[in-house]
């Protein structure tokens, strides 16, 4: 075998050593949503707990101890430290959507709506189903007076995720505030 032969079977030995737990996480991660569909109370919130870990598994130690150092920094109050090393970690791993979440929630909690907003765009254009990030969007949204838009976001947030605690009560208060009330 050339060197050439060995070293395209090599990469492509790669390639498939790296997918499969790709296509193993999205198979555990559609039956965690089609479970997730009828779930309620804490075997709901249990369920949405396993997804958050699903999402924080990049495949890569260096990118997870990244995501987790960023994670502590913004328990402890150390925003710029967190996004410090959210930065390093969307800028090495780009195609990471809960990099881009985890910085979206540091630059939320230091007010930065405008960098927490595009980094909820790049997490939806990567996972479309994270109900976090939508969480994220519709507080946002709320908070720029932009309600109805708000509201849109909660409802989707309902759909992938039924029995949500925090769209049980945003929705019938923004519904009252777009809607109306019946009299």
């Amino acid at each position: 075998m050339t060197r050439t032969a060995s070293m395209s079977k090599a990469l492509a030995v790669t390639i498939m050593l790296v997918a499969a737990p790709a296509a193993g996480q999205e198979t555990r991660l559609n039956d965690l949503f089609g479970a997730l569909a009828t779930a309620e109370g804490t075997d709901a919130q249990q369920i949405a707990g396993k997804i958050a870990d699903e999402w924080s598994r990049s495949g890569s130690p260096s990118f997870d101890l990244l995501l987790t150092r960023g994670r502590e920094a913004l328990e402890t109050g150390e925003t710029q430290v967190a996004i410090g090393h959210l930065t390093a970690l969307v800028d090495h791993a780009p195609d990471f959507a809960e990099g881009y979440n985890a910085r979206a929630t540091a630059f939320f909690n230091d007010g930065q709506y405008g960098p927490a907003l595009e980094d909820i765009r790049h997490t939806l254009a990567l996972n479309p189903r994270h109900f976090g990030a939508m969480i994220g969007l519709a507080l946002i949204l709320d908070d720029i007076e932009r309600p109805l838009a708000a509201l849109d976001v909660w409802r989707e947030v309902k759909t992938l995720y039924p029995a949500s605690p925090e769209a049980a009560q945003a929705i019938p208060d923004l519904a009252r505030r777009v809607e109306g009330s019946d009299i």
